[in-house]
This record gives structure tokens, C-alpha cells and sequence, in this order.
């Protein structure tokens, strides 16, 4: 059962993660129409939370919310690659890194879940494939 707990967990702070580096990009976003993939995107994000959150309960568990050095790096690593650069190929290129990093992580994980369980599995490659989408979403914008 720890195994399924950890995972989930995960899961929402990897979810959560894109909330946050969408929020910290979505300030200097200047086009309407890649402003508008951004909220869908954290839209997707935030389902994702809520049905970890959902599935955590069912084992009697909280989330685990990102810690506050996570986020502040976030925000900071915004504030510094757009010092000279606020171009929305450039916030793109940083919102792919960031999907990216989740796909790898995400993939690690799915390879090392030892106990699966189908409902948590399936969330999962969700997570993977929102992320996967991303990318490709993004790419129209570099």
C-alpha cells in the first residue's frame, strides 16, 4: 500500500508542478491564442490533482503538496530565462523542458511501480499522455 500512497503522491506534485510553471509562465504571456493552451492545459492539470486527491482518499491519505523551495525555484527559473527574453517561442521552448522532465520522471516511475494498481496505473498514463499532448501542442509555438 506505501508503494500506491508514494505514487499518488507523485503524481499530484508532478500535476501540480505544471500548475505552478504554468502560472509563473502565464504572466508574461502576450498571445491570446497560446494563453488560452496554457489554461486548458492547467485545466488538465488540475483533473489530474483532483483525481489523485480522489483516489488517496479512498486509502485514507492526504496529498502531499509541493514543497515551498520547489515552487520558489519554479519562479525563479522563470524570472531569470525570461530577463531578456518574454518571446512566446521562448516561453513555449520553457514549458516543453518542463513537459519533458514530467515525461521522463513519469516513465521512470511507471517502470518502477512494483505493485500496480489499475485505477492509480491508468492516472498515471494520463499524467504521461497530458504531458505527451503538451508537447505537441507546444511545438506550434516555437
Amino acid at each position: 500500500m506505501n508503494d500506491h500512497i508514494e505514487f499518488l503522491n507523485y503524481i499530484y506534485q508532478n500535476a501540480e508542478m505544471g500548475i505552478v510553471g504554468i502560472d509563473d509562465i502565464i504572466t508574461k504571456v502576450k498571445d491570446e491564442k497560446f494563453e488560452k493552451l496554457l489554461q486548458e492545459q492547467k485545466s488538465d492539470y488540475e483533473n489530474i490533482c483532483k483525481e489523485a486527491i480522489n483516489i488517496l482518499k479512498k486509502y485514507g491519505k492526504e496529498q502531499k503538496e509541493l514543497n515551498k523551495m520547489a515552487k520558489m525555484s519554479s519562479y525563479m527559473m522563470v524570472k531569470m530565462k525570461t530577463m531578456n527574453d518574454c518571446s512566446t517561442s521562448n516561453l513555449a521552448k520553457m514549458m516543453m523542458e518542463g513537459s519533458n522532465k514530467g515525461i521522463i520522471e513519469i516513465t521512470e516511475k511507471l517502470n518502477a511501480y512494483n505493485e500496480p494498481d489499475e485505477e492509480i496505473t491508468a492516472l498515471a498514463n494520463k499524467l504521461l499522455e497530458t504531458e505527451q499532448n503538451n508537447l505537441d501542442d507546444l511545438k506550434t509555438f516555437l
